[in-house]
């Protein structure tokens, strides 16, 4: 099922302002190799608003193509909704298995707005839907009635929510909110990766993570325990995973800090994002790389830093 585990979200790399397709690929081979229960391709990691249509429909195929059969959620946000189901009719000709589906705005939507939205979607789409709560992103912040009316729209499967309060108890209390207001066939997914074992362990269904895309290996080690239940193992390795959340903190987020991962482990040739987002300077790529040092992953990293 695409909408409960762990969800690996790639980076989508850039070369010479065009997605570098083969290493894309070759990415998306070696996630579906690691373990994952399932693949999302163009989600914020895979840099889907600064893509052309044809090159969004190129990377669904791809990733469809090089997933081994495991199910891939194809994200298809966009300003307006004519846009939204053209990415909705590409991805399904593509095979995805779900489609991952962000309010995006420029003006502030309504709640009334964002219901729309999914509701055209869902009625539109033969696939199921994944509604995604991102309000760094989107600039819409998802109310508990919100997450109700959203979860009552036929064909929505799963809400992929933001990061959960770390501390435990408050973390049980905000996921059992949201499950109050929705259904139980809706399942609450965590985003935000430094908040993954606090949402997991609080009760929510699936992991739709970042650093599973680009080191899946580090997140199948964390996500196994957290979602068997096993506190303690998934408490050491989040623990031993605090420097690189640190390092989404202090570079602003995650995007720059995988894209470096990304480059230095040879996955994507540097510089790997869309422009105008800059990469990491040579400081910043060396704590990276420091960090990089003290995980256990399938590549080494370059040393010419």
């Amino acid at each position: 099922m695409a909408c409960t585990g762990l969800s690996a979200f790639p980076l989508t790399p850039m070369r010479d302002d065009a997605v570098d397709e083969r290493a894309f690929a070759a990415q998306v081979a070696r996630v579906a190799a690691s373990g994952v229960d399932s693949i999302g391709a163009l989600g914020s990691t895979g840099v889907y608003p600064y893509l052309s249509r044809a090159e969004r429909a190129r990377v669904a195929r791809v990733t469809v193509e090089h997933a081994d059969g495991v199910p891939v959620i194809v994200g298809v946000g966009s300003l307006r909704t004519s846009h939204v189901l053209e990415h909705v009719d590409d991805a399904v000709e593509a095979g995805a298995a779900a489609v991952l589906l962000p309010a995006m705005s420029y003006h502030p939507l309504t709640d009334d707005d964002v219901i729309g939205l999914v509701e055209t979607v869902a009625a539109h789409s033969p696939a199921p839907v994944i509604v995604y709560d991102n309000p760094g992103t989107t600039h819409i912040t998802f109310t508990q009635e919100l997450y109700a009316r959203v979860a009552r729209v036929p064909g929505v499967v799963s809400i992929k929510i933001p990061g959960v309060p770390t501390e435990p108890a408050a973390a049980r209390e905000h996921v059992a909110t949201i499950r109050g207001a929705v259904s139980e066939d809706v399942t609450i997914g965590v985003s935000g990766d430094p908040f993954a074992t606090a949402g997991l362990a609080a009760g929510c269904d699936a992991w739709y993570s970042v650093i599973a895309g680009t080191v899946p290996e580090v997140a199948v080690r964390l996500a196994r325990p957290a979602l068997a239940g096993n506190a303690a193992e998934a408490d050491a390795e989040n623990a031993r995973l605090a420097p690189l959340w640190q390092l989404f903190t202090e570079m602003g987020g995650s995007i720059r800090v995988i894209a470096a991962i990304a480059e230095l482990l040879g996955i994507a040739e540097q510089p790997c994002l869309p422009l105008p987002i800059r990469g990491l300077d040579g400081e910043q790529r060396r704590r990276v790389a420091a960090v990089l040092e003290t995980l256990d992953h399938a590549a080494e990293p370059d040393r010419d830093e």
